[in-house]
């Protein structure tokens, strides 16, 4: 049960990533730092990395 709540946090924890990323270039576009795209790049892959990462851990998990 703790490796599906995991997994499932993980999955939501994309969503602020991918929302970051669009407000960076969405700054950017409107004169803002390159470095926040690259902070934004960085937060999603992080995210993503750990949502991956959870899922190969549910998946190789026996079932019940």
């Amino acid at each position: 049960m703790a490796l599906r709540i995991t997994a499932l946090i993980s999955a939501l924890g994309v969503v602020p990533g991918v929302l970051l990323l669009v407000l960076a270039v969405r700054e950017y576009r409107s004169g803002g730092s390159a470095l926040r795209i690259a902070a934004g790049a960085a937060i999603l892959l992080g995210s993503l990395y750990a949502c991956v990462r959870d899922m190969q851990r549910l998946r190789s998990r026996p079932s019940a």
